[in-house]
């Protein structure tokens, strides 16, 4: 039986996965099996000294592939997980299983593509098909690689021309090749049998070794060592209806901005970053909602957020590797270096600048992985144009960090803080004692993050 590879990347669900079904279409179509397939590659530093993936997010990752994995072995299927980078470990699992195709989800960002090219330069053929956000490509009123620059702009544009995301597709109900029962079989053979046979061709199986998940802090806006928070679609999708459940899109626009409370913002964040959960999926829970109670200025506000995540995917469409230089897409000069910038961003990344409200935000990302979109943009802004810090470490240190970290709105809002992304106003800076004065007046987040 031919072999087909389906490698999920940041897609790691099975509910509204196009480039899943259409791998699925293609296999029935050929008679071909379909191996799910995830990599876990070794941590890498940056260029800042510090490792690329910390502890929480390396924790939330490994929650969200054993929840995929549950789901497609309630299927009769499995998925193997396997420890190293998809460019090397990729072509000698096809090598051991004849496959010669690898589909996957296309991300256009300069790491992740470079993947894709280093696949292609070793002979494989890969099936890479877009299905990160909201809107299809197709549905656009502009060419991608036209996307207005502007937000406003490409907001107005797509809501002028009435464009609204398809329907979700539905979960598959059976996986070519697999066999269910006591005894899982992949190709007429028992699971464990091609495990043990990978394994001694020296493919290293991620599988036995859990990823150990540090307690949940107290104070965590989102507590992901608890169940209803853990990685997966089905933590999402139950999130997502409580949510609806308990009426809080009528006030998501006064409480967005909110540094503390669970329910002040949608927490859709995280699992939207994995791939657990399906945006389309979540806008199709939305509109239900609005149907039965009603839509409002606060309910329409997700699908603004919905849009602006949009809007950074197809900045990276449009301007790719442009986006991770220095200057951006600004033509600016950039700013010196003076003597002591390694040290002001040493005291920024451990909540020591003497600045109480960004030291409190950053003591609470280290300690807990999260942090309100409000406190994200005061701690950007604050390294940026108060210590004249380079904002490429900015964005490294919360891609190392977040558990929620997407690539595409991880660049495009530190580039957007910056002023050399697409801010027409050239950049945001947010004045700290402002700040506080308006979102922690009573000095209680201050106070609960030891930053007096």
């Amino acid at each position: 039986m031919n072999t087909l590879i389906y490698w999920f990347r940041q897609d790691l669900r099975l509910h509204d996965q196009p480039a899943l079904a259409r791998a699925l279409q293609h296999a029935r179509a050929t008679g071909a099996a379909l191996l799910p397939v995830c990599c876990v590659p070794p941590d890498t530093p940056t260029p800042y000294g510090f490792a690329r993936v910390g502890p929480h997010r390396r924790a939330f990752e490994a929650q969200t592939r054993a929840a995929l994995a549950a789901r497609l072995r309630a299927l009769g299927s499995d998925l193997l997980i396997l420890a190293g980078a998809a460019a090397q470990v990729l072509p000698r699992l096809a090598a051991a299983t004849g496959a010669t195709q690898i589909w996957c989800e296309a991300i256009r960002a300069p790491w992740e593509a470079a993947e894709e090219a280093a696949l292609a330069r070793a002979g494989l053929k890969l099936e890479c098909h877009w299905h990160s956000s909201l809107l299809d490509p197709a549905d656009l009123p502009f060419e991608p690689e036209a996307v207005p620059t502007v937000f406003t702009a490409f907001r107005q544009a797509v809501e002028g021309a009435g464009v609204r995301p398809a329907p979700p597709l539905p979960t598959p109900d059976q996986i070519p090749g697999w066999e269910g029962g006591a005894e899982q079989r992949w190709c007429g053979q028992p699971w464990p049998a091609w495990q043990a046979r990978w394994a001694a061709q020296g493919l290293v199986l991620d599988t036995p070794a859990p990823v150990p998940c540090p307690p949940a802090h107290p104070h965590s806006l989102f507590p992901y060592a608890h169940p209803a928070c853990q990685g997966g679609e089905a933590a999402a999708q139950a999130h997502w209806e409580t949510y609806l459940a308990r009426g809080l899109p009528h006030s998501y626009k006064a409480t967005r901005n909110q540094v503390m409370g669970f329910e002040a913002s949608s927490k859709l964040s995280p699992w939207l970053a994995t791939g657990a959960l399906s945006p389309r999926w979540a806008w199709a829970r939305l509109q239900d909602f609005e149907a039965r109670h009603g839509a409002s200025a606060s309910s329409y506000w997700l699908w603004f957020e919905l849009l602006w995540r949009d809007h950074f995917r197809w900045l990276h469409w449009r301007h790719g590797a442009a986006l991770y230089r220095a200057r951006g897409l600004s033509e600016r000069p950039l700013p010196t270096s003076g003597p002591d910038q390694d040290q002001a961003f040493a005291r920024w990344c451990q909540g020591a600048t003497g600045e109480a409200l960004v030291d409190a935000g950053m003591r609470e990302l280290a300690a807990t992985g999260f942090l309100s979109n409000r406190l994200r943009q005061i701690v950007a802004s604050y390294l940026i144009h108060d210590l004249g810090g380079d904002w490429r470490a900015g964005a490294a240190w919360f891609e190392a960090q977040l558990v929620d970290f997407d690539v595409y709105s991880n660049q495009g809002n530190w580039l957007y803080i910056a002023g050399r992304g697409t801010d027409p106003r050239g950049g945001r800076r947010f004045d700290p004692l402002r700040q506080g004065r308006e979102h922690d007046p009573d000095g209680r987040y201050r106070a609960r993050w030891g930053a007096t």
